[in-house]
């Protein structure tokens, strides 16, 4: 009977030896996944780091280019414009509505 017992728990001991190896390789094969998306992560943060960079230097540098604020800045100068031009106008309405002062020839 103690032949059986030995040979048995070396059989037990055989098959926890390989769900152990089994595990770890599995473990291995996890730990290189995450190891790759943290690659990937790092990778995709040092590039949006250098775009910020890049878009910070351009503003610093007054290199900000954006048709949308250069129709802005037109569309602003002729607001302007168009405000003197206005009140130009509403000037001279104002005056041509006024009657002429008359010289008064009574007086004498």
């Amino acid at each position: 009977m103690g032949k059986k017992v030995v040979k048995k728990a070396l059989a037990q001991n055989a098959s926890s030896t390989d769900r152990l190896i089994t595990s770890n390789i599995e473990l291995q094969h996890k730990m290189v996944d995450v190891l790759l998306g943290v690659k990937e992560l790092n990778e995709n943060v040092s590039n949006l780091v250098h775009i910020f960079k890049s878009a910070g230097e351009h503003i610093k540098a007054d290199k900000y280019e954006d048709p949308m604020i250069n129709r802005l800045n037109e569309l602003l100068e002729q607001n302007k414009n168009l405000a003197k031009a206005l009140m130009l106008l509403e000037k001279f309405v104002k005056e041509k509505q006024q009657p002429p002062l008359s010289l008064s020839t009574n007086s004498y």
